[in-house]
């Protein structure tokens, strides 16, 4: 997670272990918050675009409702397991002392006879789910028109997930924490007990090339609605 040549708040590059889990493939739509809510709060309704203008509250009321119909037991990712799908499965390694070139990854292969992982080549880092180049994977300010779109019309990540850079931003579980992490590994970190904001990955549709990284984090408080703002959902294996 995270990267060394970053702002503050995404250092440093360090791992974490997470235990299997679920993720969704697109982000949660106005049909489907309108199915269990009954209503949608979106100011620009469009059914398959993702639901808008609903808080860290809003979100966590729709899970709590949503599992109550189907037994399931949805809720939110969290920060770790949103990074960890957005660089498609773990696959990209930030490796520091590349960093001032770009913000390189070395990519990893297993290596048999050693039992353990070893480098195979050094490539530029997708900076964006799944891409280099932001306009393959993401609706962002140059090309969205200020609004959001229906799910799964850009490209996905290796993984088969859309729109994680760009779209509407997305709520995590966490709260959020300005102490990122550290250089030793973190098993299936959830963020500190307790704060004021909830953490927010992803970027929008009315966002820069620059914050619609994998690593990009925002603070917002639980009761913030925004038209940028909303979420997907996960779900233990």
């Amino acid at each position: 997670m995270g990267a060394d040549d970053e702002s503050d708040d995404r250092k440093p590059a360090h791992t974490v272990t997470l235990k299997d889990y679920y993720i969704g493939a697109y982000e949660v739509t106005q049909f489907q918050w309108r199915k269990i809510m009954g209503s949608n709060p979106s100011e620009r309704q469009c059914d398959e675009c993702p639901v808008t203008n609903v808080s860290w509250s809003d979100a966590q009321a729709f899970i709590t409702k949503l599992n109550g119909q189907t037994g399931r037991h949805f809720r939110l990712p969290t920060e770790a397991e949103w990074e960890y799908a957005a660089r498609s499965d773990g696959k990209e390694v930030l490796v520091k002392e590349y960093a001032t070139r770009g913000g390189v990854n070395e990519f990893l292969v297993a290596d048999e006879k050693k039992g353990m992982r070893r480098p195979d080549k050094i490539k530029p880092g997708k900076r964006y789910a799944g891409q280099r180049r932001p306009g393959e994977v993401a609706w962002f300010e140059r090309n969205s028109e200020d609004h959001e779109h229906p799910i799964g019309r850009k490209k996905p990540n290796e993984l088969g997930i859309y729109d994680m850079s760009g779209n509407v931003e997305e709520w995590c579980a966490d709260w959020y924490g300005r102490n990122y992490g550290s250089k030793n590994n973190i098993e299936n970190p959830k963020g500190p007990i307790a704060g004021k904001s909830h953490v927010v990955r992803g970027g929008s549709f009315a966002s820069a090339a620059a914050e619609l990284t994998v690593v990009r984090r925002a603070a917002y408080l639980p009761e913030t609605k925004a038209k940028t703002l909303g979420f997907r959902l996960a779900e233990d294996k």
